[in-house]
């Protein structure tokens, strides 16, 4: 259904350290950059392959980048490990903490789960259905 998204940032080199260090623990990789110093049109892709991005930054020169509260993006985790070691790492990196690594009953009884905001006020979650 849906082939990427894109966010904007303010940093790109900023968001993309932030956003290195709270994917790998997913399983994800930097597959996709255009980093040209004085463009505006600078991005860097995540994904599992190489030029295949699902999740793209991309740098805007705005002051007001992240959506309303109902908006959240929801990594996949491959463990209760990853989301641990990802909300750590978003911490560590600038994310502010939205919801602790736990499992989250009203979301289901298998729905292991952590939540920050990013440096530009995005709101994520890494997500570990467990079975």
């Amino acid at each position: 259904m849906i082939h990427h998204i894109s966010i904007g940032v303010s940093d790109i080199l900023a968001s993309g350290a932030f956003y290195d260090a709270i994917l790998s623990p997913l399983g994800y990789i930097r597959a996709f950059e255009d980093l040209r110093p004085g463009e505006q049109h600078q991005a860097i892709g995540y994904g599992t392959k190489v030029d295949e991005d699902k999740f793209t930054i991309k740098e805007r020169f705005a002051t007001d980048l992240s959506p309303g509260p109902g908006f959240h993006l929801a990594f996949s985790a491959p463990t209760r490990e990853a989301v641990e070691e990802w909300h750590k790492r978003g911490k560590e990196m600038g994310g502010t903490n939205r919801g602790e690594p736990k499992l989250w009953a009203e979301f289901g009884p298998n729905y292991f789960a952590a939540y920050l905001t990013d440096p530009d006020g995005w709101q994520i979650e890494a997500v570990y259905k467990v079975v």
